[in-house]
Order: C-alpha cells, then structure tokens, then sequence
C-alpha cells in the first residue's frame, strides 16, 4: 500500500434492529461539511411518520445544522421494509466529533422510538486522536490510596506540537489540573501510552479528564469515573 503519510479511515455499516445505518462520509474538513445518513428497514414492519435526527455528542468540536433552510430533524413518511433512504445534514466542525442518529414516530400504530450508537467523524487534517482513558483500578477506591489513570493517543498523520492533560474534578466540584505532557513526535499509526497519578483526599465521585491539544486548539478528550470511599 503507498504511504499516504495519514491513517486510512474507513466507513462502518452498522446495525441496530430494525435499522442498518451508514454515515458518509466519516472524514470530513474543517468547516461546513455534508454527511449523509444511509438507513434501511430491516425489520419485517413498515416504520411511518419518522422523526431522523443527527445529534453530535461534543457539540464544542461539531454541530448540526440540518439541510438548508431547515432544521436538524428530517421527515420519513414511510420506511417499508428492506427499503433505504438517504438524508442528508449540514454540520460545521472545528474537530472530531462522535455522532449518533435518532428516529422517532410509529411502528405497527404504536409509538416507535430507535437510538443509534456513536459513530466517529474525523476531522481530515487532525494529527493524532485519544484513543482511551482507563483508571488502573476498580470503579471504587479508597481515600488516600493513589491511583493510576492511563490515555492512549495514537498518530493519524505527521505531527507535533501536542499537548496532552490530565485534569481531575472532586466530589467538592473542583476541577484540578494534575499533569500536562508534551508529545513531541508521534509516529503515524503508533500508539503511544501517558500515565497520571492522584490520590482522593475525600469521599464521593471523581471525574478524570483527558485533553488532547494541537496548540491551543483542543483536537480529543475522553473522560473516566470512580467512587471513592473511607478507609
């Protein structure tokens, strides 16, 4: 395969019952962008009076239009089965961003509600992407023993001047920063593994936080959770 100097990202089928579904494209530029929303009846029912809906799960990186002149929502009269249709949403992106599609309307005369999982939009000229956050430990810890949390960030295309940190919000509501690590080069495709320690000085739930930067632009976050109890 010729060396692209960028990570291929390919699109997904998926299926959740009674719907099969496909975002197009899944790589997208900085900017206005058009996705299209392949979904086909799978089920042996016909579905009427459908409410589509594009919903973006970090509305601070991507957000959802609709088509010109409208709304985000999208009318489906009617979706017989092993029938498809194509709808076609405006979204403006300044990042990545997970999206998911939502129906709503009547199946059988009966009120139909249908959620899809998070499918993944890649801004084209992004170079690297968190990959996972996990705490090295139970959902449950105690006060005063440190704990570990790791994040993954792999390489999409030639990089550096990247910024990864970690932040930690208490039961109090305050939010911490506990460390910042230059990423100085990461190789395209390789995946590389950034540790940060704490300790819960009380009890109740904590939020970890991981930021991915390119500069002053953040590119990638994930978040994790744990319970801390006494001794």
């Amino acid at each position: 395969m010729k060396n692209t100097g960028m990570v291929e990202v390919n699109k997904v089928l998926k299926y959740k019952f009674p719907i099969e579904y496909e975002f197009d494209p899944v790589e997208i530029e900085k900017g206005t962008n058009w996705v299209t929303l392949k979904l086909k009846n799978i089920g042996s029912e016909t579905l009427r009076d459908l409410d589509a809906q594009l919903h973006s799960v970090d509305t601070y990186n991507l957000s959802v239009f609709g088509s010109w002149g409208s709304g985000a929502g999208q009318l489906i009269t009617e979706l017989e089965p092993n029938k498809e249709v194509r709808l076609v949403f405006r979204v403006n992106a300044i990042g990545s961003a997970n999206v998911y599609a939502t129906l709503k309307g009547r199946k059988d005369g009966k009120y139909f509600w249908w959620e899809s999982s998070w499918s993944s939009l890649h801004l084209s000229d992004e170079k690297a992407v968190i990959g996972s956050l996990l705490v090295r430990s139970n959902p449950y810890t105690l006060i005063g023993k440190t704990i570990s949390a790791e994040a993954t960030v792999r390489g999409l295309r030639k990089n550096g001047g990247l910024k990864l940190e970690f932040w930690v919000e208490t039961p109090a509501g305050k939010n911490e920063l506990q460390a910042t690590t230059d990423i100085k080069d990461l190789p395209i495709g390789d995946e590389a593994r950034y540790t940060v320690e704490f300790t819960p000085k009380e009890t109740g739930f904590y939020t970890i936080y991981a930021y991915l930067y390119d500069g002053y632009m953040r590119i990638g976050y994930k978040t994790e959770h744990i319970q801390a109890a006494k001794a």
